[in-house]
């Protein structure tokens, strides 16, 4: 295989230049298709459902065009192969499930609109852009191989992903059923490379059950958060009183009468996600505030579980829960409640009801998922609860200094002049799951957009058409590079 020099980068610089609308329109195709995870209608060969489906047959047409030769992995996932002269494969893993559309579009979210040398429109940058580029650059080396005969070092696999917004379930069957590559990057991230990621534990804590007398209803109940991986932004509390009895709220609280007895306390927060808590405000712990310092939930469970919430909300390093840690690869553990909800069983005489507040650690090398439960219990105990760990996932790091992360690095900063270091994140990619491997762009955090560009995950999703056509020649370097590695 021809070794990078400047002339081999001349031939990438051309090739983008002649694919690239073929690669917008490839985009366009997968965008079209609403592929959100839906369960309800999953079925086997299809289980994120038919969409999500679709969207893996379409990335898996669009590599077989390109000269790779496609598997489907009973709809898990998917990869497309350029076949090379041994069996170590080198790999990139890019996604084709999308969040949901939301609302707030501008323009049409399952198209790409062009405007002003953006592309806009749902999974343009997360991660059907991206996928694209990742296909189109081993079509790149599928016609050098074809035109000259001589076959790369390494099999060269693009793996088509279907599971990664909602857990990456996918990776999972991938891993049972091919095992690990050499290498992997997945370009669903940051430039200019991440190679570090903390450890994810998600956990919940649980009261005791409480009796009420259902004719007359409970007298608290507890609502607050939307998902656990998010500092919540909005919380509230049924309160069984009058309003006129209620104590005066501070601003970010709101009180108004339910007409059945019950006051509905509503506390606004600073949302945000839960990786990066700093600059939010909790609206869980606003309300715990306002409950505790005004006497309005009853002595036993209530005090005691509120009390509980209370103290956890009150900090976002641990600190308050007997958690806090820190190491010098990725500084400070985060741990954040996310969300709050009462839990109610019974019939029409009596009931009983419980809390359950949920939290999301995110934990350096220098503590272990076992010494956290061990601590957490604890913790649950002293307020009369119980702790339960409903996932982790163990910190990610590879050394920066690794041949392949250089091989990466050095390329993109020969194509951007930008010497930032390698990045550690506090949430989760693909790479995580593998031996080898790292995230790698194509977003740059540092990048001011224009206000009407939004996003990923958000309305009006879009990405700048340089900055992607920048990428398919990084990508295309890096791999080269990578083959020419002992791996």
């Amino acid at each position: 295989m021809t070794m990078v020099d400047e002339q081999f980068k001349a031939q990438v610089d051309a090739y983008v230049d002649e694919v690239w609308e073929d690669v917008v329109e490839d985009i366009r195709s997968l965008v079209k298709i609403e592929s959100v995870e839906d369960l309800s209608a999953a079925e086997p060969g299809k289980p994120w459902g038919p969409k999500s489906n679709e969207a893996l047959l379409k990335g898996l047409e669009i590599c077989k065009r390109l000269g790779l030769e496609p598997t489907n992995l009973d709809g898990y996932l998917g990869y497309a192969d350029l076949s090379g002269a041994t069996d170590t494969v080198v790999a990139t893993i890019a996604h084709t499930d999308i969040v949901p559309l939301g609302q707030g579009w501008t323009v049409d979210p399952l198209d790409v609109t062009r405007k002003d040398g953006y592309l806009l429109g749902r999974g343009v940058i997360d991660d059907k852009g991206p996928f694209a580029l990742s296909a189109w650059a081993a079509h790149f080396f599928a016609r050098e191989v074809a035109e000259s005969g001589q076959p790369l070092p390494y099999t060269l696999r693009c793996i088509v992903g279907n599971n990664e917004e909602t857990g990456m379930g996918d990776v999972d069957r991938y891993l049972e059923e091919c095992g690990e590559p050499a290498f992997c990057f997945t370009p669903d991230a940051d430039f200019p490379l991440i190679c570090g990621e903390k450890g994810i534990m998600h956990g919940r804590f649980v009261s005791p059950w409480v009796e009420f007398d259902a004719s007359i209803g409970p007298s608290l109940t507890l609502d607050g958060g939307t998902v656990p991986n998010a500092v919540p932004g909005i919380a509230s509390a049924n309160v069984r009183a009058s309003l006129s009895a209620m104590p005066a709220a501070p601003e970010c609280l709101e009180l108004a009468e339910n007409g059945d007895g019950t006051v509905l306390v509503t506390a606004h927060g600073k949302g945000g996600h839960a990786s990066i808590p700093a600059g939010t405000v909790n609206a869980i712990q606003l309300l715990m505030r306002y409950l505790i310092d005004n006497r309005l939930v009853n002595a036993g469970t209530e005090e005691a579980f509120l009390g509980l919430v209370d103290e956890l909300t009150a900090a976002s390093d641990g600190s308050t829960c007997g958690i806090s840690t820190a190491d010098d690869i990725f500084g400070p553990l985060t741990a954040v409640g996310g969300v709050i909800a009462t839990e109610t069983e019974g019939d029409a005489f009596s009931g009983r009801l419980r809390f359950v507040q949920t939290i999301d650690i995110r934990y350096p090398t220098s503590t272990t998922s076992s010494e956290l439960v061990e601590r957490l219990e604890a913790f649950a105990t002293r307020h009369g609860a119980t702790f339960e760990m409903t996932s982790n996932a163990d910190p990610f790091y590879i050394p920066p200094t690794s041949p392949e992360i250089s091989a990466l690095l050095d390329t993109y900063r020969e194509y951007t002049g930008d010497m930032t270091e390698p990045l550690r994140i506090g949430g989760g990619t693909y790479a995580r799951h593998f031996k080898r491997a790292c995230a790698f762009g194509p977003n740059v955090s540092a990048e001011e957009l224009p206000e009407w560009v939004g996003m990923e995950h958000g309305p009006d999703e879009g990405v700048s058409e340089k900055r992607l056509r920048l990428a398919l020649k990084i990508y295309i370097v890096a791999i080269a590079r990578l083959m020419e590695l002992e791996l």
